[in-house]
């Protein structure tokens, strides 16, 4: 029995002894001008293989499966390194020489198919920011991506929350048109949305219906966020910037490893404070003050090569005191701006709460991707908030009714089951399942005040509440695959289904000043099931590595719903309205030129909103109702274009143009009780044109390891309207922006300025007529270190 055990121990010996003949080996060096680069970073893209070059420059990855791989090479300061290479079995041998970013444009990888592809390879309109733009562009916040993605734009209606449209598919409710991921996990709803950026990797904006691998919510788009991670360098940073308005921003962070190849950790934090850029002049102060706090924590774990777990943690927490500085006629804006008259100013309390766990199994011939995650935000006005945005007592709106309301919780999981993700076989595919339970108790009340009859009411002093409380569920399944075709053709064909089921349970009470409460509506339920298919379809048609054409067609849904309960009798509760679909048909080509000193991209795209969710924004409660009572067509082109055209000097336009009206709309008329006809009416929240231009000189001496830089960027935004009948609207106008520094090794230090012109205009208004303003001219100082 003995020699048995012997003879097993040996034969397992010599299979593994052949296995590893059979394995390949990567060793090379990394240089810059015949300098050798320490700790830079060498991957194996869509794989686990990873190392850091040593003093000597050299590195060294082993046990690799022989194949095609695409290597990648990053380091601070110069061009990232992207190179498809075949490795055999035994020692491949790599001699790696690094460009300067001042000379070369980057090589970009983004994740769009839920894999790492080569963004200049991959046949969907994207936008991609590394870190190094993202920085050069001071972008701290979702909406700065206005412009700088063509035909994005995004503002804050009043509650520093974002509206973001692409192409004129735009967000009016708490269900996006505009999907947004970070860190791999979907942002539900507005409601638990982070806009906040920090310590980013990288930003891509995919443009177009995306719903087949991203699911609901995404007819207009993706903004897809990835943070940096920890691995096996220790890094850190620290930010200190001060600017007009009494801006204070502080920004830390450290990735480390706890146990090399086995253990990382990292973590971030910001905290923001401000005074408003508004006076209330009724109260004689500062308006719209803003105290913001944030943090950001992973911890991940490689059991070995194959199998590793991330846990994400993610909070935030926002006091806004003087929530929506709204004046409630446009000329006034303009002619009084950043001033109001309310005779309320209140604290709003915005607290999110998201953590995810991700297991990934990389086997040889499959990858499984498993990801849970929660999220919790809970919003309330510590006072009554003013809602008339005047100096008289007439109405306010109430919500502070304790933690078991307008606390929203969402449960997610996907698991995905992928072909190996380095596989060079002409078919890869990609499948998976989703599900989500929801739970949204929102309970609202209207107070009417001392003055409530210059509204209208006969009654005044009492508090009208309405409660909507939505519960809900749904679960998707969906597949894709990616054919090559030929050397050069290659196909993707995707289809995803997705079901859902919401109750919604409506009530209704008063309760005058000093009085009991009294019931006007007892409790009343309704539900409603949706499905949804979204097919897509994409050819991929490769002229040389550098020309690319692809044409695509998707569709994509943004999820149906049942009307909220208000006191408003016209407004029927408990009204279920579908689904609302885009199809989408679009052109577009990619291209590297002149030695990767200039890159176009363009595209032609055509988009149909079917059962388009038209809102109805029910006062004084201030509850969105949603109908399904639109048609709507969208077409136009973009291009972005990036040249390197001398040595230093970095030169970026990228521009814009949507087309999007109604082409059938029937809205109805509060003020006279009947329909109108708004067919041939322009999209809201959608510039006609977007550009943005931007030229960064930087100035390196490698010697003393120090820089200089100086950048104007100049966005315009094209005429929009901000109401369905089209008569409030902001002209065409331009922001001009400015940053200029230096660096010393690895301190720096910078001015900047943003919309250094002082251009008055409006950014966001609602459709009964009140007016918010973008941010006046705002500059500063930042300090920051990198350790």
């Amino acid at each position: 029995m003995r020699y048995k055990y012997i003879i097993l121990i040996i034969l397992l010996f010599i299979s593994r002894y052949v296995k590893s003949q059979n394995l390949a080996v990567l060793e090379g060096i990394v240089s810059y001008n015949n300098s050798i680069i320490e700790k830079a970073s060498i991957s194996l893209i869509n794989t686990s293989y990873y190392t850091v070059s040593e003093s000597s420059g050299q590195f060294k990855i082993s046990n690799i499966r022989p194949g095609k791989y695409f290597l990648r090479v990053q380091t601070d300061g110069l061009s990232d390194f992207l190179e498809e290479i075949s490795l055999n079995a035994g020692t491949n041998y790599k001699e790696i020489n690094l460009q300067n970013v001042i000379n070369h444009l980057s090589e970009v990888i983004v994740t769009a198919e839920k894999r790492e592809t080569n963004m200049q390879m991959t046949p969907s309109s994207i936008s991609a920011l590394d870190s190094k733009d993202v920085r050069n562009a001071r972008i701290w916040d979702i909406k700065d991506l206005t412009a700088i993605v063509p035909n994005l734009y995004a503002a804050n209606p009043g509650d520093l929350r974002n509206v973001v449209s692409i192409r004129g598919v735009t967000t009016t409710s708490y269900e996006p048109a505009v999907a947004t991921y970070i860190d791999g996990v979907s942002q539900f709803s507005l409601d638990s949305y982070i806009s906040q950026l920090n310590d980013i990797e990288r930003i891509e904006v995919l443009r177009g219906p995306q719903s087949t691998l991203y699911g609901r919510n995404a007819t207009g788009g993706v903004i897809n966020i990835i943070t940096k991670q920890p691995d096996n360098q220790t890094k850190g940073f620290a930010e200190l910037n001060f600017g007009n308005f009494g801006l204070q921003r502080y920004a830390v962070g450290v990735r480390t490893p706890i146990v090399a190849d086995k253990l990382y950790f990292g973590a971030t934090g910001i905290f923001t404070r401000k005074d408003g850029f508004f006076f209330n002049e009724f109260t004689n102060s500062a308006y719209d003050d803003m105290k913001l706090s944030q943090g950001n924590y992973f911890l991940k774990y490689r059991t070995n090569k194959r199998l590793s777990f991330l846990i994400n943690v993610k909070h935030q927490l926002q006091l806004n005191k003087g929530t929506f500085p709204l004046v409630m006629d446009k000329e006034e804006a303009f002619e009084k701006p950043f001033r109001l008259d309310q005779n309320r100013s209140s604290r709003m309390r915005d607290r999110t709460f998201n953590i995810s766990l991700t297991a990934k199994y990389q086997h040889e011939h499959y990858v499984l991707n498993s990801q849970s995650s929660y999220q919790e935000n809970y919003r309330f006005y510590e006072d009554p908030i003013d809602a008339d945005f005047s100096s008289y007592d007439i109405i306010a709106i109430v919500n502070d009714f304790g933690k078991k309301w307008n606390r929203n919780k969402v449960l997610m999981h996907e698991l995905r089951l992928s072909s190996p993700l380095y596989s060079t076989a002409k078919l890869k595919w990609n499948t998976g399942i989703y599900g989500f339970l929801l739970s949204s108790p929102l309970k609202q009340g209207t107070y009417y005040g001392s003055d409530a009859g210059m509204y209208g009411s006969p009654v005044t002093n009492f508090t009208d509440i309405n409660i909507n409380s939505l519960n809900g569920y749904g679960f998707a399944g969906f597949g894709q695959i990616d054919y090559q075709l030929s050397s050069s053709l290659s196909l993707i064909a995707g289809l995803r289904y997705d079901y859902e089921h919401k109750q919604q349970q409506i009530g209704g009470m008063v309760i005058p000043e000093g009085g009991k409460q009294l019931v006007t509506r007892t409790d009343t339920s309704a539900s409603a099931n949706y499905g949804n298919y979204s097919p897509k379809i994409a050819l991929n048609y490769s002229l040389s590595e550098n020309h690319n054409f692809y044409g695509v067609y998707s569709r994509g849904f943004r999820a149906g719903g049942i009307s909220e309960y208000s006191s408003d009798p016209s407004q029927a509760p408990l009204i279920s309205y579908d689904s609302e679909y885009s199809n989408n048909f679009e052109i577009g080509t990619k291209n590297m030129l002149v030695g990767r000193k200039l890159k176009l991209n363009a595209a032609l795209f055509y988009t149909q909103i079917t059962n388009g969710q038209i809102p109805v924004l029910v006062m004084p409660e201030a509850l969105t109702l949603i109908r399904n009572a639109a048609k709507m067509a969208s077409k136009g082109f973009e291009f972005e274009l990036s040249t390197i055209p001398v040595k230093g000097i970095e030169l970026a336009y990228n521009f814009g143009y949507t087309d999007a009206h109604y082409e059938d709309l029937v809205s109805p008329d509060n003020d006279h009780g009947e329909n109108k006809d708004l067919s041939g009416k322009k999209q809201v929240f959608t510039p006609e044109t977007t550009s943005f231009l931007s030229l960064q000189y930087t100035y390196y001496n490698l010697s003393s390891n120090s820089k200089f830089f100086a950048r104007l960027e100049y966005r315009h935004i094209g005429k929009q309207y901000f109401d369905l009948s089209n008569t409030i609207y902001q002209n065409d106008y331009g922001l001009l922006n400015s940053r200029l520094g230096f660096q010393y090794k690895r301190a720096e230090i910078a001015l900047w300025g943003a919309n250094i012109m002082d251009k008055k205009y409006i950014s966001y208004a609602y459709d009964f007529g009140a007016i918010h303003l973008g941010n006046p001219k705002t500059y500063g100082l930042s300090l920051s270190i990198k350790i």
